[in-house]
């Protein structure tokens, strides 16, 4: 796909990271039940696969450019919805400022985009995500949940050139939850 780009385009202005996964047998168990297999395979396909796509677009970014990756602030929590592939995620927030620090001198900026609980397909094989959803509308300041497009204006203002003076960010997109979580 990068090669692709490169000859289509010749270059990369940015690049979304927005992937997790858990074995389904692992996703409904305690973490301390997970097993190893499983922790591996979600924290390859949640983090890892983060570092190979900038390892990647590094190129493709002559000019500069931006990486976004999605960090749940699930795992921040106790409870609800802690399975294997929330460490996998954290992890790739964590590597944002990673990534920050080490590509700012090529002009390549990056931020993990942290949005609160939404409601997509993905997050309905969480275990009572329907309880986290609704504790997180009810705690959170705004008394609301993110949407996918409130994530997509987020996205959409870092790779513009009016977010030129950040990088190695955690952006919530949550409607204040974080800040109460």
């Amino acid at each position: 796909m990068f090669e692709q780009i490169g000859r289509t385009w010749g270059g990369l202005d940015f690049l979304l990271h927005s992937i997790a996964f858990a074995p389904k047998e692992d996703l409904h168990r305690r973490i301390v039940d997970c097993s190893a297999e499983g922790f591996a395979m979600a924290m390859d396909i949640s983090c890892h696969s983060f570092i190979r796509m900038a390892r990647l677009a590094e190129p493709l970014m002559t000019g500069g450019g931006c990486l976004l990756t999605v960090d749940v602030l699930r795992r921040r929590e106790g409870g609800v919805g802690l399975q294997p592939d929330g460490p996998g995620e954290g992890g790739a927030g964590k590597l944002g400022a990673l990534h920050g620090a080490q590509l700012g001198e090529k002009r390549i900026r990056v931020h993990a985009l942290s949005p609160g609980p939404l409601k997509t397909r993905a997050a309905s094989g969480i275990d009572r995500f329907d309880e986290l959803l609704d504790r997180a509308r009810l705690q959170a300041p705004e008394h609301q949940l993110a949407t996918i497009e409130d994530v997509g204006a987020l996205a959409a203002f870092l790779v513009s050139d009016a977010a030129a003076a950040l990088t190695g960010n955690v952006e919530y997109v949550d409607a204040g939850f974080h800040i109460v979580a």
